[in-house]
């Protein structure tokens, strides 16, 4: 099998100026295609949060994978992708049971939070994680 990489960008949303919001993740995750595989986002919002996962394939456009916005805190997504949003650690996770060498993209995990505030752009982030698939 062909060796394979998920890469990782963060961007965070602001709805204001005023407001501190941001999302972390680690550098890199190492995994064998047909393992599972977990991408970690922690945020930080003043509100409550809207949380988002995005994922762009090599030459495409962005595509959604899932949100939360209320609800059950384990959030089924496309592709087989699933999230869990967890209030206390700040934290909605990216996971797949088994991946492929299809999901070799750049992902992007968002954050707003739900205050209501004058409009604002988008405040991004360097590459932060990167998911590679070994043979």
């Amino acid at each position: 099998m062909a060796s394979t990489c998920i890469s990782m960008l963060v961007i965070v949303f602001t709805l204001s100026g005023l407001r501190a919001q941001s999302v972390s993740q680690p550098d890199q995750v190492t995994v064998a295609e047909g393992d599972p595989v977990t991408v970690k986002c922690n945020y930080s919002v003043s509100g409550s949060p809207y949380l988002f996962w995005y994922i762009q394939h090599r030459n495409q456009g962005l595509r959604f994978l899932l949100k939360y916005i209320t609800g059950a805190n384990l959030v089924k997504g496309n592709y087989g992708f699933e999230a869990e949003f967890n209030k206390s650690q700040t934290s909605f996770h990216l996971k797949k049971p088994s991946v492929l060498g299809s999901d070799s993209a750049v992902y992007f995990c968002a954050v707003t939070d739900t205050v209501v505030g004058a409009g604002g752009g988008a405040e991004h982030k360097p590459p932060s994680t990167t998911v590679k698939l070994f043979s």
